[in-house]
């Protein structure tokens, strides 16, 4: 029996705080985002706990009648939690040395560990297609690690919202894009 998780990144938000809602046009896309997946059958929803994550789902959750689950695991990676001027560039290193690690904050190995766990207990248990709800650099990390040539350059060009499904059957597993 094949499993089936759709790894969504959250839709546009006003900002990065965990309590940052979304903007009037990311509330248009979690409607198109339900719209989406209106045909597709899901059993689980499983969010980070960030405010945007759940409100990107909650009108799929609604229509879908599926009760929206959170998880830290997919809560968004602090690079550090001091300010960065040259984040990018610091993030952007993470990608080729997977534990480089800055002050407070975790390391690519350590981030990916996190949200491959949680796939992992997905696959493991009695739904067939989960929904995951979570943050691009998060979402980028979990693609990197099922298929190694995602890297900063493909975080780059992910969209909010954005989608991807991870299909398990077996051992083979291949990230597929499926948002426009």
């Amino acid at each position: 029996m094949s499993k089936r998780v759709y790894v969504v990144r959250h839709c546009e938000a006003e900002g990065q705080p965990r309590e940052a809602r979304l903007t009037d046009k990311g509330v248009q896309q979690a409607a198109e985002l339900a719209g989406f997946f209106l045909t597709i059958k899901i059993d689980r929803i499983v969010s980070s706990p960030f405010v945007r994550a759940i409100h990107s789902v909650k009108p799929l959750a609604e229509l879908k009648q599926v009760e929206v689950d959170t998880d830290e695991r997919l809560s968004e990676r602090i690079l550090s939690t001091k300010v960065l001027e040259d984040w990018l560039e610091k993030l952007q290193a993470t990608y080729n040395d997977l534990d480089l690690s800055f002050d407070g904050g975790e390391s690519t190995r350590e981030a990916m560990a996190r949200v491959v766990s949680m796939v992992e207990e997905i696959i493991n248990g009695v739904d067939e297609n989960t929904i995951i709800v979570t943050h691009g650099n998060l979402m980028s990390l979990l693609l990197k690690n099922y298929h190694s040539d995602f890297g900063f350059e493909q975080w780059k060009n992910l969209s909010n919202p954005d989608v991807f499904l991870l299909e398990f059957d077996g051992n083979e597993v291949q990230p597929k894009r499926l948002w426009k």
